[in-house]
């Protein structure tokens, strides 16, 4: 769990950089966002994490790595650089949109594979299927938003990485749970 002011501090960074991509400053700028701030231990550890973007509640763009070899801080620097112009479903973010954008921070944990869909917790795992060199991957929140139950995710999730919606169920289909600590921008 991250403290109150390491929450702050990775909003502050996630914020930042799209802030930065937004107002068209070189990429360098990501690396003074990253090195400023706390440095905490926790943030200095390596681990996954995706950032997404929302605006008047709807998604604006969530982009992100399932691991990491970087710092948290790195990761989410980096992740909110790109999700501010590089996901190819929506447009770049914009100046004078800035203030209508939300940030949502996800530090995921690390993956652990499952053999019995038993193990899946809905709101609590996030799901990662892997079909031959197919990979899809669903955040815990996006199941609890749909009110998915435990096959309704695993379908979505084999949607997701473009396969047919029962590949979870084949043999050679693996599928990996993995919990994430959310960190949402107040509203002040």
């Amino acid at each position: 769990m991250f403290t109150p002011e390491e929450r702050k501090e990775l909003i502050r960074i996630a914020r930042e950089a799209v802030s930065g991509r937004a107002n068209g400053k070189p990429e360098t700028a990501i690396e003074k966002i990253a090195a400023s701030g706390s440095r905490t231990p926790q943030l200095l550890q390596h681990g996954g994490a995706f950032v997404t973007l929302y605006k008047s509640g709807e998604l604006r763009g969530c982009l992100g790595y399932i691991e990491s070899a970087r710092s948290l801080k790195e990761t989410v620097t980096e992740i909110a650089w790109k999700v501010a112009a590089d996901d190819f479903r929506f447009y770049p973010v914009v100046e004078n949109e800035l203030a209508d954008i939300r940030v949502e921070i996800s530090a995921l944990s690390p993956l652990q594979k499952i053999s019995d869909i038993q193990e899946i917790q809905i709101g609590k795992h996030g799901l990662l299927i892997e079909a031959g060199a197919h990979r899809g991957l669903l955040l815990p929140q996006v199941a609890e938003k749909y009110h998915w139950d435990r096959e309704q995710f695993l379908e979505e999730t084999c949607v997701k990485a473009g396969v047919p919606r029962d590949t979870w169920k084949k043999p050679t289909a693996r599928i990996f749970i993995f919990s994430a600590e959310i960190i949402e921008e107040k509203n002040d």
